[in-house]
């Protein structure tokens, strides 16, 4: 059967988790408090990673938390039905979840002192693993292939909207004190440097042996064995996971694998196009 993606704003959403309801209290009811600390990647830019990572860094590298509760849980899709619900019952400081573009975040947001953490990765990377992640996700269309996939990339025709206009949009804020960014690289990377900058963010005094800790629980290998991130205990009529596994590389460049010649340079001179007047250089651009 098609799939009937929910739409707000000219966005299309998932139907399984999201109401138009959902989306639109979100975006003009929901009241964001000073303390709370907001999760915001496009989909298949380390969502899960770095809900890992503030989870591990709130509980100062004990990874009991983390082990016992599903991610959902520590940290709310407060757009979605489900989320919101919780969202609105979570005892503060709240950590929560979303892949919404600026211009539909909370409205309340621009009045607090709130703290947005924005995780990028090389958008051809995110093509692929939105790709797979399509075919085993049963709220999504299945793709008729990875050609018209990354067709629909380009043309921000995809769930969640254009790419493009998602990371224009919020680094927009890339100035102001209570928004950091960091790619899906960096962490890659350094991990132990990315985490002590974010403990920095965050304002959490963090001894070695607890960042190391955060690390190494966090460490993909770690999310992998962890039922309580790795998607397993959903359901199949919602993902499908004999259609592959939802954290399925965790690497950079998968890229390579996939584009054809031709594709790499039509997805290069649309991205330089659409990315012009950023005067932001990201990893994937060195």
């Amino acid at each position: 059967m098609p799939v009937r993606y929910v739409t707000y704003e000219g966005i299309k959403f998932p139907p399984a988790y999201n109401s138009e309801h959902s989306l639109s209290f979100a975006h003009k009811e929901f009241l964001v408090q000073d303390d709370d600390i907001f999760n915001v990647t496009y989909p298949k830019s380390g969502t899960v990673w770095m809900t890992e990572i503030l989870s591990l860094i709130r509980s100062h590298g004990c990874p009991g938390w983390s082990r016992t509760v599903l991610n959902s849980d520590r940290m709310p899709w407060f757009s979605t039905r489900l989320g919101l619900e919780s969202a609105l019952s979570y005892p503060p400081p709240r950590l929560l979840t979303c892949h919404l573009p600026r211009h539909i975040f909370p409205k309340s947001f621009s009045h607090s002192s709130a703290k947005v953490i924005y995780t990028l990765r090389n958008p051809r990377d995110v093509v692929v693993s939105y790709y797979y992640f399509s075919k085993m996700c049963n709220s999504y269309e299945d793709p008729t292939s990875f050609e018209q996939f990354l067709r629909d990339f380009l043309d921000g025709e995809l769930p969640h909207g254009s790419w493009f206009e998602h990371v224009r949009g919020w680094m927009e804020m890339k100035d102001m004190e209570n928004f950091f960014f960091i790619t899906y690289e960096e962490l890659k990377q350094d991990l132990h440097s990315s985490v002590r900058r974010l403990c920095q963010f965050l304002g959490q005094d963090l001894d070695d042996d607890a960042v190391s800790s955060v690390v190494q629980n966090a460490s993909f290998t770690a999310m992998r064995e962890n039922p309580m991130c790795s998607s397993i205990l959903l359901p199949a009529d919602i993902m499908d996971q004999t259609k592959g596994q939802f954290l399925r590389k965790g690497i950079c460049g998968d890229w390579e694998n996939h584009f054809t010649v031709a594709q790499s340079e039509t997805f290069d001179r649309i991205y330089r196009d659409r990315m012009q007047g950023l005067n932001v250089t990201f990893p994937w651009d060195r």
